[in-house]
């Protein structure tokens, strides 16, 4: 049976222009979609084809933000997108996300029309252009690693993965991205790469990691937030699921899927959790998995920790212009104190839901996590 408020949240769905995808969209991220094998051949001839405009064009200290969703990741890539020299994935870039000197180039053709910003389809406050930066960079991990969303497999690619092609057409990728951009540093937002961070590391030895961290009891309250909205959306509007899938974005919804670090067990046993209705139980092994994984790997490995710098949510609220700072000293991208500033006006704890929790949901949230959240400097009580 379909509660009221259930109803309630299909019928705004329904009409939330967030959950909106346009016909030509649709179609043609459909295509791209169902035709990976040709849009990399696209991709490599169009790098044949313009290799005199980024013959000198190399990957300096790419920087990737990762973070479980709802962690603060998106705030990161926004400020970090907005240094002169930063270039990064737009909304505008999809869908033939695969060629992007020439898709860029044809918009570039196009007439600029004025647009406002509108916020984002999770209702939380980011109000977004086609000019936005976006985590689009999933679109290339599924076009070479088509089982990369598989539950039942490991997720987790560390330094002895290897993929030749994918890492040449990645390579060129960021190449032609940074040429038409006519920026120097790439920077990406991906929560996938949380489980990529050696196989990356080998990749570009000088890159940078901003790993984003929150407290379990706000962030699962945030994260059930979002499966609810897009749950609603998705199922009021079914091209937005399929635009979801298509983006590689699993994080909530219809399709929401686990990343398995490794423990098959474990990754089973939150898909049922989550099957049954059992979501904060199933989110707090969730956040334990993830950034249990994260603090081993860290651990074990001297030169990924030293590339690695973790922001935790409550910092960048509560301390916006020192936590931007480290985040802009660690990935080696000079800025002014005054540009500092002006990113982090504005910036504070969200006033637009508080957790729900019952003192039973509380109790079981700090069991599940608390052995990971100490390892990040989380000392809470429960409801604390």
């Amino acid at each position: 049976m379909t509660t009221s408020s259930s109803q309630d949240s299909r019928v705004e769905a329904k009409h939330d222009p967030g959950f909106t995808v346009p016909t030509w969209m649709h179609v043609l991220g459909g295509w791209v979609h169902r035709h990976p094998r040709a849009w990399t051949r696209l991709g490599n001839l169009e790098t044949r084809i313009v290799q005199d405009a980024i013959a000198e064009i190399t990957v300096d200290r790419p920087v990737y933000v990762a973070g479980l969703a709802r962690s603060g990741t998106t705030i990161l890539l926004e400020r970090l997108a907005e240094h002169p020299q930063v270039g990064t994935h737009r909304y505008a870039d999809f869908p033939p996300l695969l060629t992007p000197y020439w898709w860029n180039r044809w918009l570039s053709l196009v007439p600029n029309s004025q647009e406002e910003a509108q916020e984002r389809a999770h209702k939380d406050g980011i109000a977004v252009t086609s000019q936005s930066p976006e985590a689009f960079e999933e679109m290339l991990w599924m076009a070479f690693f088509p089982r990369i969303h598989d539950p039942s497999r490991c997720a987790v690619l560390d330094r002895e993965a290897s993929h030749p092609a994918f890492e040449r057409f990645y390579d060129d990728h960021i190449r032609k991205l940074l040429a038409v951009r006519q920026r120097q540093r790439y920077v990406a937002k991906g929560n996938y790469n949380l489980v990529r961070l050696g196989y990356l590391q080998r990749l570009y030895p000088e890159a940078r990691f901003v790993l984003a961290i929150r407290d379990p009891v706000w962030h699962i309250a945030s994260l059930m937030k979002q499966q609810a909205l897009f749950a609603a959306g998705e199922a009021s509007q079914p091209r937005a699921l399929e635009h979801m899938r298509r983006v590689g974005h699993f994080e909530f919804g219809l399709d929401r899927r686990a990343i398995n670090v490794g423990d098959d067990a474990l990754t089973a046993r939150i898909t049922g959790l989550w099957e049954s209705g059992q979501e904060v139980e199933g989110w707090a092994h969730y956040w334990a998995a993830i950034y249990r994984h994260v603090a081993d790997l860290l651990d074990a490995d001297h030169a990924l920790r030293e590339a690695c710098l973790v922001v935790r949510y409550e910092d960048l609220c509560s301390q916006p212009e020192a936590t931007l700072s480290r985040v802009h000293v660690h990935s080696q991208l000079a800025i002014e104190p005054q540009a500092i500033k002006e990113a982090a006006a504005g910036l504070h704890a969200p006033t637009y839901y508080r957790p729900k929790f019952s003192d039973r949901e509380l109790a079981l949230i700090e069991e599940i996590t608390r052995p990971v959240a100490l390892r990040f400097g989380y000392g809470h009580e429960p409801g604390s």
